[in-house]
């Protein structure tokens, strides 16, 4: 195959990644890739959630994303049940739902309803959880560069942690606690030198990026000194380790929890201060592709535990409260978008070969990760069943940029055709959250469907929403 100055994928003779193969039937599900609901009725079209596409595409219009709600707080309920099983019998777990993923009002009632904590990471996201009544001794606030409001805002509701990522934050954090007359509990966050084998973008606990604190430079004890040094202001709960996105193993964790269990050791050894709470965070993969394998939450806390208990086993140390932050493990394979097909086209490439575009109704604005992290999807008809071959398609956006991608390769039936639904899957973390008005396209509805029926828990923009911003 000769090269291409665009790059591999617009060489002559491309068949699509190695990972995907020519489907025997172009209407089967991958049942990994799906909510748990959503399969096929017996007239071919997709369900979720017991509503049909066609229903939720004739009521509430395309693209949308589609949520299904059982499925979500199913996932959520099952990292609860797991991490409290796994560390029951050591100082206990908390699951703090990482709000960026996704998050609005009806969100946080279902995650407080079912036992958990949350994770924000902007005043905005504290904004919804105080909306939602949640109350704040179960929400921590993250995020590299909180300003002085956000962090009088998230101290006034009393918020159960901040997580420290700087030193400058450190006074901030202490002069607003001073101002309110309180002690604001504390967690540091530690870079660990532990990089993910994922996206560069996405890697978070690697020396070279704008998240936390060296171990390995001495910032992260000298957080921990300079915290400690102001019991008046400051209460140090822990430390907090976040090592990537999109992870299916357990073995980062045994690098990062080792190194910031040693950190842990060493505070309370030379600080005398002892630290009652560690957070390893999240970032536990999904399945987006068949070439996903993720590990259910029952192998991931088992694995972790053990992990922690050996650690703190060969370091003499008392075992701390772990905390995680999955988000994308349950918001991800609970939603689906739903688009309509608006043209379709064959492109001749190099050497006699070609590319079938479909194009439909939304693109970047409603889903940016194919572009920003040069994410895969897979992707199905969604209201009909097809008789025709397969053939390997790209599906784009309606977006004035040749990268607005949806999905890179997928095989779709030959037949598909302007008018015919397309139903992406696992697209519930940071497709919303990222989204944006790009073109003056106004973003889709989330509908949540359960037991047959379906209602709006973020409603469609409208172009007066936009043009109301004009001033």
């Amino acid at each position: 195959m000769r090269a291409h100055e665009a790059g591999a994928l617009h060489a002559e003779g491309y068949r699509g990644p190695a990972w995907l193969s020519t489907p025997s039937d172009v209407n089967a599900l991958a049942p990994s890739l799906w909510a748990g609901s959503v399969g096929r009725g017996g007239d071919g079209v997709l369900t979720v959630g017991g509503v049909s596409a066609t229903e939720l595409a004739r009521e509430h219009g395309t693209p949308a994303y589609v949520i299904d709600e059982d499925d979500f707080r199913t996932r959520a309920k099952a990292f609860r049940l797991a991490y409290g099983a796994a560390f029951g019998g050591l100082a206990g777990a908390d699951v703090y739902y990482a709000g960026k993923a996704f998050l609005c009002t009806e969100i946080v009632r279902w995650i407080d309803a079912d036992g958990l904590r949350l994770d924000v990471c902007t005043g905005g996201e504290l904004a919804v959880a105080q909306r939602a009544g949640l109350p704040g001794e179960r929400i921590g606030m993250h995020g590299n560069n909180k300003s002085v409001a956000e962090i009088r805002a998230a101290l006034e509701y009393g918020v159960g942690r901040i997580v420290i990522d700087s030193f400058e934050e450190i006074e901030r954090v202490s002069r607003v606690a001073a101002e309110l007359g309180i002690v604001a509990p504390v967690l540091v966050r530690v870079t660990v030198g532990v990089e993910a084998h994922t996206h560069e973008f996405i890697a978070t606990a690697h020396e070279d990026q704008k998240f936390g604190l060296s171990l390995a430079g001495g910032q992260a004890f000298e957080a921990a000194r300079r915290i400690t040094a102001r019991p008046q202001t400051l209460r140090l709960l822990g430390l907090h380790s976040h090592i990537g996105s999109q992870i299916f193993d357990v073995a980062g964790f045994e690098v990062s929890a080792r190194r910031v269990l040693g950190l842990h050791a060493r505070v309370t050894t030379e600080l005398g201060v002892e630290l009652p709470e560690l957070d390893l965070g999240g970032g536990f993969g999904i399945s987006y592709t068949t070439e996903h394998d993720p590990l259910t939450p029952e192998l991931l806390a088992a694995g972790m535990a053990e992990i922690v208990e050996r650690e703190c086993r060969a370091g003499a140390m008392a075992i701390p409260r772990i905390s995680i932050e999955p988000g994308r493990a349950i918001a991800g394979p609970s939603t689906l978008t739903l688009y309509e097909v608006g043209t379709v086209k064959t492109v001749d490439l190099d050497g006699g070969a070609s590319r079938f575009y479909v194009s439909v109704d939304g693109g970047m604005s409603d889903n940016v990760r194919t572009a920003l992290y040069a994410a895969n999807y897979s992707c199905t008809v969604a209201g009909r069943l097809s008789a025709a071959a397969p053939v390997l398609a790209r599906v784009v956006g309606k977006h004035c940029e040749s990268g607005d991608i949806v999905v890179m390769d997928e095989f779709l039936p030959s037949d598909v055709a302007p008018g015919d639904l397309i139903a992406v899957p696992a697209t519930g973390a940071y497709c919303r959250s990222l989204s944006s008005q790009y073109n003056h396209t106004p973003r889709p509805p989330v509908v949540a469907v359960r037991e047959g029926g379906s209602r709006i828990i973020v409603r469609r923009e409208t172009i007066e929403d936009i043009l109301a911003l004009d001033v």
